[in-house]
């Protein structure tokens, strides 16, 4: 079977967010799996992946010239790399002060049309399309084929003038959105399945107030829709063989972790008389850093230490800042992004912090069971799926979830994980419960393989 793999970032060529790496993740495990698998995205920077000349596209004259340079990775796997005018910049979507380029639209329709051009030069058995930058590929097609759309992020949309409307020669009425063009509102209403990274996320987001306005889309595609949760690059995150610190650990034995906890204690300047908790994460609204930091002034009650690692909106940055002075014994803020450091807080502490107000999927919280390190999450998403709470599971959990997204609720969970992190027996069960997980991307593989043959039979 052969995947045509549309997306606009992969890890490790191009990488702004969560999809370059579950684009990459997918793709090997689908690889792994036996299938024909050809990834396309963007040429930012003018890759050059073999001597092979670029073969042209054809396109509509305002997205011309546009080629498509086809060779292999470094594993020898398949990339296609799209040129369109303006396509090329340092970073995908923004410039150096964070701003969107202004040509988006242009850019990013053009790679749809372009992308289109290279399916009906070359029909893939299944056309797997990934966030907005792909949506409008399928009207551009006059008979697309059997085709999937992943939402990764239901939150950017890429919705633009309507103008662009003409430019789309087939179903352009599925993509009019009040007036504009909504890329994603348009894939939702034509591909043959959309799926979201978790199922959770799948039933939540055809509520209303929670699918960010497009909740009847969602509602009207029915069975058509539906969550397979994203996985972990295990190789990377793997406490056995982690190149990035000092000291291995496993299931059978424990003692590396409590080497990585010393040296992070250490590092930090703290003597620590209870639970340390870490927290890797863009400083957003949606992870729930303004919740995470209500709790510091607690953190003397709680009996806890906290680390917060990352970088993002200003004035929550800020405001991090401040409580790292204010309460420097219990609290500091470790502002930027440094891998190694990420690794350690995710091997070294003892709970993990994730109170987002709405997770798509959330990969932190497998990162931190991966390391027998707690995770303490709010009941949304993703984190339902996978974090079971051991107090409503009476012994046979995997972390603590907080059910009420607020301080009161998210000072409640880590209450309730202290007191279990205490006992020594309880605590080592949540631990090896949570590493003993298959977090990989072979599982989620085995859900698309399914998704694609059911399309294909």
């Amino acid at each position: 079977m052969r995947v045509l793999l549309a997306s606009a970032e992969l890890s490790p060529l191009v990488k702004a967010g969560g999809l370059g790496d579950a684009v990459a993740g997918l793709r090997g495990a689908l690889i792994r799996a036996g299938l024909d698998v050809e990834t396309v995205i963007p040429d930012y920077r003018g890759w050059r992946l073999d001597k092979s000349e670029p073969q042209p596209l054809d396109v509509p004259e305002w997205a011309a010239p546009a080629s498509a340079h086809r060779g292999r990775m470094a594993d020898g796997s398949r990339l296609t790399l799209i040129d369109v005018p303006e396509i090329r910049r340092p970073h995908p979507y923004d410039d150096t002060e964070g701003h969107a380029f202004p040509d988006n639209d242009q850019r990013f329709m053009a790679f749809a049309a372009a992308v289109a051009a290279l399916a009906e030069m070359d029909p893939p058995d299944i056309l797997h399309l990934n966030d907005w930058h792909t949506g409008p590929i399928l009207g551009f097609l006059d008979e697309p084929p059997p085709s999937i759309l992943t939402i990764h992020n239901l939150a950017y949309q890429g919705r633009i003038n309507g103008g662009w409307l003409d430019d789309l020669p087939h179903r352009a009425d599925a993509y009019e959105w009040f007036g504009d063009l909504n890329p994603l509102s348009g894939a939702i209403a034509l591909a043959d399945r959309v799926t979201t990274v978790s199922p959770t996320f799948a039933s939540e987001i055809v509520v209303d107030g929670n699918g960010f306005g497009l909740e009847e889309p969602l509602r009207n595609r029915g069975s058509a829709l539906v969550g397979i949760l994203n996985g972990l690059d295990t190789e990377v995150w793997n406490p056995a063989n982690d190149r990035l610190l000092d000291h291995s650990f496993g299931l059978g034995q424990l003692d590396g972790k409590a080497h990585l906890r010393a040296e992070l204690v250490d590092r930090l300047g703290w003597h620590l008389d209870g639970p340390l908790i870490s927290m890797v994460t863009r400083i957003t609204d949606q992870k729930g850093i303004d919740i995470a930091l209500s709790v510091v002034p607690y953190l003397d009650g709680i009996g806890a230490r906290f680390a917060l690692l990352g970088s993002g909106d200003a004035a929550l940055a800020a405001e991090a800042r401040a409580l790292a002075t204010a309460h420097a014994d219990r609290f500091t803020f470790l502002e930027g992004y440094d891998e190694q450091m990420a690794h350690l807080l995710f091997a070294g502490a003892d709970l993990y912090l994730m109170p987002s107000r709405f997770e798509p999927c959330g990969l932190t919280q497998m990162q931190a069971m991966r390391y027998g390190t707690i995770p303490v999450t709010s009941a949304v998403g993703g984190l339902v799926d996978t974090v079971v709470d051991d107090d409503l599971s009476r012994g046979h959990g995997t972390g603590f979830l907080a059910h009420d997204v607020s301080p009161t609720g998210l000072v409640d969970a880590l209450h309730r994980a202290v007191r279990a992190w205490r006992s020594p027996r309880r605590r080592s069960g949540i631990q090896r419960r949570g590493m003993t997980i298959d977090w990989s991307w072979d599982v989620a593989a085995r859900e698309y393989l399914a998704l694609y043959e059911s399309l294909t039979q």
